[in-house]
């Protein structure tokens, strides 16, 4: 790669980013790039029909049908009693635990993560009802809101995941892996947030409430029973995945049948609850899709650049160890967290980044879950968070604030990376196991 067609590539990233800065679309800024980048560097292959070519290719692939239903699942669901209920079926069985009701927004965020792929709506639906209550009982807003804002991360790490099945179409790998190395993480990072909550409120015991008055079981059992529909729909919708039974796509279907279910179940399917729940499905679909369309218009682009094999070239040179790529990885994303939202990291990053974790011989599975957590880490990072502005909405906290009371997650996030990278097996375990289990 000759220095002026490098100088060109580093010219047109620059534009790219100057673009998001500008607030144009991102599909639209990227496709808007490739078309200039493919004049300079391909000028005899017509721009039109090359990006029409890849578009098609790449999103007419059967995984990506998956998308839009877990998206249609999650809007049904944002749409039900399902917060209210949580925290009805949760808060008796937090009383005596260190930090008592606030553990109700890890917990409701584990269990809505698993039907939901989103973490903005995970954030949101479990928000909407601990936020209001905690403020009421008495807990103070930097641990609430810091431990939902954390919490709403899981979302993404959780399946089912957008971002996982936005990751496993790039990366061409096994979205059902995908979904099965996610869980044990996701479980972990739940447990070292519930943990910080512990000592937060053993070294600050008196900002924490005191307990409610003690509940038979049997009445704790009752108030617990909202939660069967839930937990029925989890085991429908990943037991299927995990038993061989249905794909990811089919899972989903499954999964919006379920939503439905239990939508008509709380009288809360109407007419006008269906509408809304089909266009907000409409519009993050289509916002996801034009990004990926605008990411594979630029990967082929880029590729006449030869930027990226330069790239995985440079990298190679330095002599980087698995563990120093990885550290050097996690920084960058981060960074462009800041300014990116998730999806688009992903797939802008792609080309460049997945030639690299292949010549490292890192498995591109435990990749997978390690970019998710890098990923729910930016969901938490100002300026750019999606948690962060969801959370400003419902109360009217300023980012920044918020950011910081996150901060302590943040940590447990970086504690959870580390614990993946010296453990792997934490990854690869249940993939394992499906793997054995399909001989």
């Amino acid at each position: 790669m000759g220095s002026i067609d490098a100088q060109i590539a580093l010219l047109a990233i620059c534009a790219l980013f100057f673009l998001f800065g500008t607030g144009i679309w991102i599909g639209m800024s990227m496709i808007g790039v490739s078309i200039a980048v493919m004049w300079l560097f391909a000028p005899a292959k017509p721009a039109g029909d090359a990006m029409a070519t890849v578009v098609f290719s790449d999103l007419s692939s059967w995984t990506l049908t998956a998308l839009p239903l877990f998206i249609w699942m999650g809007e049904v669901l944002f749409r039900t009693a399902i917060s209210e209920e949580m925290f009805r079926g949760l808060a008796p069985w937090m009383q005596r635990l260190p930090g008592r009701l606030v553990h109700t927004n890890i917990i409701g965020c584990t269990i809505f993560a698993a039907v939901s792929g989103s973490s903005a709506a995970t954030c949101a639906t479990i928000g909407k009802m601990t936020v209001p209550e905690l403020r009421r009982r008495g807990y103070p807003d930097a641990i609430a809101i810091g431990s939902l804002s954390g919490a709403g991360t899981l979302g993404l790490l959780i399946p089912p995941s957008l971002i996982m099945i936005v990751y496993g179409v790039q990366a061409e790998v096994s979205i059902a892996k995908l979904f099965a190395a996610g869980i044990i993480p996701g479980v972990l990072l739940a447990g070292l947030m519930m943990s910080y909550v512990a000592g937060w409120s053993l070294l600050n015991p008196s900002k924490i409430p005191p307990a409610d008055p003690a509940m038979p079981l049997t009445e704790k059992l009752r108030e617990s029973s909202s939660l069967i529909p839930v937990v029925l729909l989890i085991l429908l919708v990943l037991g299927s995945i995990y038993a061989g039974v249905a794909t990811a796509t089919e899972s989903a279907a499954f999964g919006v049948l379920g939503s439905f279910a239990i939508a008509f179940w709380q009288r809360r399917l109407t007419l006008r609850n269906f509408w809304d729940s089909v266009m907000g499905a409409t519009r993050l679909t289509s916002m996801i899709l034009l990004i990926l369309a605008g990411a594979s218009f630029l990967k082929l682009a880029m590729g006449f650049t030869g930027l990226p094999r330069h790239l995985a070239e440079t990298i190679a040179a330095m002599g980087l160890t698995p563990g120093m790529l990885i550290l050097v990885l996690a920084v960058l994303y981060i960074i462009l967290g800041c300014f990116l939202d998730g999806i688009s990291m992903i797939v802008l990053t792609a080309a460049i980044v997945l030639p690299m974790i292949e010549q490292a011989g890192i498995d591109k599975i435990w990749f997978g879950i390690f970019i998710t957590i890098v990923v729910e880490m930016a969901q938490i990072t100002p300026p750019v968070g999606f948690n962060l502005f969801v959370l400003q909405g419902m109360t009217g906290k300023s980012i920044f604030w918020i950011g910081k009371v996150s901060l302590p997650f943040f940590l447990s996030m970086v504690l959870c990376l580390l614990l993946l990278y010296f453990f792997p097996g934490l990854v690869s375990f249940l993939p394992d196991m499906m793997v054995n289990a399909a001989r």
